[in-house]
């Protein structure tokens, strides 16, 4: 067969979500069947770093699809001039959007509907589209796949999908997320908190992700409690990050505060590992996938009670409402005073492993490809693209 996949987000050194969950499934499913063909489509020059194997086709396809916009021109236009002159058996779209101008099957991944739950925290023009466009992609994709139980509810109770169409797949996380010796631990915090133990959240900053509450609740916690724990933030700032900087500002303790910005793989593996507690304050998420990686660490999770996060964080993360700052900050301090049991339930999670992880993810991928074309674990020579 020949395969066609939307891989726009595959992007040397600037990996996140999406990118991350593409990354992963991709490389895996690409060597997994070398009897098949991939026709890896990106909107810009691709990196020879993503093309896993020799069965993969890399092709640019025009424009840069950055803007909504041009996000309509690239799916529904170019597109199915690509799938005209090359005739895929089927089209596999990671980030939630489909062509809605081509008769390819398409198998759909939709991470979450957070956009319909918090329109107001994307751009207008950026929720609009999704709002508009998503239910429609839902209804044209021959199957979805999504990553938690919590999504495929959440996808079958706004946009009316039948349940037996969507298959959960759960992330994965990188395996170069381990446990760190003492020692290494230690070197990293010299690195950028002193020396001193540290609470960390890792993603971007937007409103969807909740830092603002973090930041404020860590504020308050320290002028009720004599603790050293500094507050790490890895990630970029994204959008709408003004109330963030404002509560930054208004901090007594904002010198106790690192902005890392964000931080390429071997870094940031071992900024977690090295955390004394991660901290998730997100109001809504369709998986969650540092939340895992922090756990395939060994690291205590204290997270946000919503969405798809304690179908993820397990029993012995340490919950709050994230709507709250007291909430948040009653579980800092909550932590901090039972702090060695939290520890030892974190190290004794190694379970996890088995529960997430990407390999469990593409077997699922594969089961879902089967369905729509019937034939897919048939061993049938690859196909020559030019």
């Amino acid at each position: 067969m020949l395969i066609a996949v939307n891989t726009r987000f595959l992007i040397k050194d600037k990996l996140e979500g999406i990118g991350w969950f593409t990354y992963e499934t991709m490389k895996r499913l690409t060597l997994n069947n070398p009897e098949h063909t991939f026709l890896f489509l990106f909107d810009r020059e691709p990196d020879p770093e993503f093309i896993f194997a020799k069965n993969v086709k890399p092709l640019r396809v025009w424009p840069p699809a950055r803007h909504p916009f041009l996000w309509k021109y690239w799916f529904d236009i170019a597109l199915p001039k690509i799938f005209k002159k090359y005739k895929p058996d089927l089209f596999i779209s990671t980030d939630g959007f489909l062509s809605l101008k081509t008769d390819v099957p398409t198998l759909l991944v939709i991470h979450d509907l957070g956009f319909e739950h918090y329109p107001e925290h994307t751009p207008g023009i950026v929720s609009n589209y999704y709002r508009k466009f998503t239910p429609q992609y839902a209804k044209k994709a021959a199957r979805i796949i999504t990553v938690s139980e919590f999504s495929k509810n959440d996808i079958v109770r706004k946009y009316h999908i039948a349940p037996d169409k969507i298959d959960v797949a759960y992330n994965g996380a990188n395996e170069q997320y381990v446990p760190l010796s003492d020692t290494a631990q230690q070197a990293v915090r010299n690195n950028y908190t002193g020396g001193l133990t540290y609470f960390l959240y890792v993603g971007s900053v937007h409103p969807r992700k909740n830092v603002k509450n973090l930041l404020m609740a860590y504020d308050a916690m320290r002028k009720e409690v004599p603790s050293t724990h500094k507050l790490v933030i890895a990630g970029r700032m994204a959008w709408k990050t003004d109330d963030t900087r404002i509560a930054f500002e208004q901090m007594e303790f904002k010198d106790d505060v690192i902005f890392t910005g964000h931080l390429q793989l071997n870094e940031l593996t071992k900024v977690v590992a090295s955390a004394d507690a991660f901290v998730y304050p997100s109001l809504f998420e369709g998986f969650g996938i540092p939340v895992v990686e922090a756990r395939y660490c060994g690291v205590p999770i204290i997270s946000s009670d919503r969405s798809s996060l304690t179908e993820v964080g397990g029993a012995d993360t340490l919950y709050f409402n994230p709507e709250h700052v007291t909430s948040i900050k009653d579980a800092l301090k909550h932590f901090l005073n039972d702090r060695e049991t939290f520890i030892n339930a974190a190290k004794n999670g190694t379970h996890v492993r088995d529960a997430f992880n990407w390999d469990k993810t593409v077997a699922k991928m594969e089961s879902s490809i089967a369905m729509i074309t019937g034939d897919f674990i048939k061993k049938n020579p690859a196909v020559e693209v030019a």
